[in-house]
């Protein structure tokens, strides 16, 4: 057992992530003993915005609604055998997903745990509204605002750590901070000691996207063949006292961990290799080395830290209106051509609605546009087999279902032979995003009781 290298495993790179990933990263930590952390990062910029309006509807809801699926297969091994748990499951609603933990936890006899509820996120309220308004301007007058979450880092995880707890409820955090609380927790680093908390922040960043790292977002038949990603083993990351990490994977899983797979994710998502600004710290890759030193390990060194900002980023979310989205397909000869024409008709029974956004899934769809441009200009090719996709925004929910219903008339309007129609109307957010002095907004953790 080695007491000197902090092991952190991650299970989830977003909400939605495979449910069965932790089994294998819980039996690689208790395998190898000494302390270790499981990290779950379950939260994107809009999910945090459905959540909230998820916990409008359902005061005891706004968590992550996998959060069962994800926590039950392993949550009693992992208190049993000592691995604490981090988590942004809370999302709009920590204390409730605490609660929901809690019951997890007595459904598998094991001990009442000790549950920490980080808050402080939430800045919509009265509290902030003068801040918000000074740096949001007259858009936080004219639109209904849902939710604003300002992004906070790894101290107060660290800090309901450090009293015992051994699992860990956040908001909106940091995704890195994830990784980054335990180790401050564990090493008892200094608040201002950069380079160390660079280097865990840096070690984060390559576990929180889950299997990406692994070679999921790698693999490209062909070009960059990965072996057994059915089965892909998540990341775990060997950090020492200085802050310097192995990233790793469970024996017996598919996937890889290579240089080349690290240095994609290394610099996924990081618009300034010599400064990525994060709540605990700006972290340098500029002198970074990554090394492979086995099978499945790869070493990270060379991180350089400096001192963090003064502000911390804040993402608004505001209701935007309601969008409809439409599909039907046209199959044989002249296929592509039908579609063609059902769009057009489309367009013009529609007019006056706003833009309608129309794409041949197949043949003419990721590289188009709203306008259609890249459509009209791209000669029919002759397509035998093309679904068509429409979508309308408006403001107005009656107005965004005529799309829903036209589409549905296609059926004996025309063109000829369409078929499997199927349509969605949804609410729809907009993001503005913010900076507020970080004095503002404070971090805090309650032991829940």
């Amino acid at each position: 057992m080695d007491e000197h290298t902090l092991r952190i495993g991650c299970a989830a790179g977003f909400s939605g992530d495979r449910t069965d990933a932790a089994a294998p990263v819980v039996d690689a930590l208790l395998a190898a003993g000494g302390p270790a952390a499981l990290i779950f990062e379950t939260l994107a910029e809009r999910t945090l915005a459905l959540a909230q309006i998820a916990r409008r509807a359902d005061p005891d809801r706004g968590y992550e609604p996998l959060l069962d699926e994800l926590l039950r297969p392993i949550l009693g091994r992992c208190l049993q055998g000592g691995v604490r748990i981090v988590s942004n499951m809370g999302a709009a609603n920590p204390r409730a997903a605490a609660l929901r933990v809690r019951e997890l936890a007595r459904e598998a006899g094991v001990a009442a745990p000790r549950i920490a509820v980080v808050t402080g996120d939430d800045v919509s309220g009265a509290a902030h509204r003068a801040a918000l308004r000074e740096c949001l301007g007259e858009a936080l007058d004219t639109r209904v605002l849902v939710s604003a979450n300002a992004y906070l880092g790894a101290e107060a995880i660290a800090a309901a750590l450090r009293a015992g707890a051994q699992v860990v409820i956040t908001g909106r955090v940091a995704d890195p901070s994830l990784a980054v609380g335990p180790a401050l927790a564990h090493f008892g680093w200094a608040h201002d000691d950069w380079d160390r908390i660079a280097r865990a922040t840096m070690a984060g960043h390559l576990l929180e996207c889950g299997a990406q790292v692994s070679g999921g977002y790698f693999a490209d038949p062909g070009v960059k063949d990965v072996a057994g990603l059915a089965h892909v083993g998540y990341p775990i990351a060997e950090i020492d006292a200085d802050g310097d990490c192995v990233i790793t994977k469970p024996a017996g899983t598919g996937g890889e961990i290579t240089e080349h797979t690290v240095k994609e994710q290394l610099l996924y998502e990081v618009h300034d290799p010599a400064a990525y600004l994060t709540p605990d710290v700006v972290a340098d890759i500029g002198l970074a080395q990554v090394e492979q030193v086995g099978p499945d390990r790869v070493r990270l060194g060379g991180v350089r830290g400096h001192a963090r900002t003064a502000t911390l980023k804040v993402n608004a979310c505001f209701e935007s209106g309601w969008l409809a989205e439409g599909e039907i397909s046209y199959a044989g000869p002249r296929a592509e051509a039908r579609a063609r024409l059902a769009a057009e008709v489309l367009r013009e029974r529609l007019a006056g609605l706003g833009p309608l956004r129309a794409d041949l899934i197949g043949v003419a769809s990721i590289f188009g546009d709203d306008a259609g441009r890249w459509l009209a200009a791209t000669p029919d090719s002759g397509a035998r087999d093309v679904r068509l996709r429409v979508a309308l925004r408006h403001a107005e929910r009656a107005a965004a279902e005529r799309l829903n219903r036209e589409l549905t008339a296609l059926y004996t309007c025309g063109p000829a032979g369409g078929g499997g129609v199927r349509t969605a109307l949804r609410p729809t957010l907009s993001t503005l995003s913010c900076l507020l002095p970080r004095e503002l907004v404070r971090g805090t953790f309650e032991m829940l009781q």
